[in-house]
């Protein structure tokens, strides 16, 4: 337990970028970590951090050696909740990466209907874009990942995926808000909000824009969908989101798009291959998985 202590020296200075950073994060002094790391070189006989005039970067030896870290912490993660689910204690936390159009929504409602039935679970919870969650569960800052359009070589398991169609978002008294559908020239009659590059529906909007030769008048580019429906609120601007369950925004309406163009994505849940996964959010995954294929 002591060595795997040190190996969480080595991850907090790879993440701080610096052994001060590294020293606050754990509540240990600065020197503390520094001898530990020097510890493990002299003991590893490879150097893992360049020392820089501020802070320091790992070296192609401590690339390996800090995944190997992670990895290591991971698997005790694993083997700690398990060791609570046999005593039944039913307690851990879940550990998650998402892409934002799941936080609204239909994420919040899963965890509120997985801790009625465990009340000792809580969660961790990054809202990123799909590559920096990918990123988060191949560096085991996450124990799963929700992602919206995944890239098909991501070296992960897919545990469950479902479609997910993109609608038209707008005020609820928006002229085209009671409308059962429209068509993307409708649309484009009105301001525009659009996701930026960083988000994945983008891509999807981008490819049918260019092949219908239309040409929105785009008003606001955002990376937050908070922003983008505060907007849309307060404006006559139609945006786009991926419809994930049931239930708009709050003062906002979806309305879905009728656009042969327009391909509906996959939501893909996620995790690391032969990763065994902590009691707690194995039975999460398998609640979501559930509640997908419903979906």
């Amino acid at each position: 337990m002591q060595h795997l202590r040190f190996l969480q020296y080595v991850d907090a200075v790879a993440r701080c970028g610096s052994f001060r950073g590294a020293a606050e994060r754990l509540h240990v002094a600065a020197s503390a970590v520094n001898r530990r790391i020097q510890d493990i070189e002299d003991e590893l006989g490879v150097c893992l951090f360049e020392r820089l005039p501020r802070g320091v970067r790992l070296t192609t030896e401590g690339e390996l050696f800090v995944a190997y870290a992670r990895r290591r912490q991971a698997d005790l993660e694993g083997v700690l909740a398990q060791m609570q689910a046999l005593k039944g204690l039913q307690r851990g936390t879940v550990k998650l990466a998402i892409s934002q159009a799941l936080a609204p929504s239909f994420l919040p409602r899963l965890m509120g209907q997985f801790q009625r039935s465990h009340p000792k679970v809580d969660f961790e919870v990054k809202v990123l874009d799909h590559a920096l969650a990918i990123e988060a569960l191949q560096g085991f800052e996450a124990d799963v990942g929700m992602v919206f359009n995944p890239p098909v070589r991501h070296g992960l398991d897919v545990l469950a995926k479902m479609p997910a169609r993109t609608c038209a978002v707008m005020a609820q008294g928006h002229p085209l808000a009671q409308r059962a559908s429209v068509g993307l020239k409708e649309c484009f009659a009105y301001p525009v909000v659009m996701p930026d590059a960083s988000l994945a529906g983008r891509a999807i909007l981008d490819r049918v824009v260019s092949a219908t030769g239309l040409h929105p008048n785009v008003v606001l580019q955002a990376n937050a969908f908070e922003l983008m429906f505060g907007y849309l609120r307060h404006s006559q601007a139609i945006g786009f989101q991926t419809r994930v369950g049931d239930e708009a925004p709050p003062g906002l309406q979806w309305v879905p798009i009728q656009e042969r163009r327009l391909h509906a994505g996959t939501v893909a849940l996620l995790a690391l291959p032969q990763r065994v996964l902590p009691a707690c959010t194995a039975a999460f995954a398998q609640h979501v998985a559930h509640c997908m294929a419903e979906a």
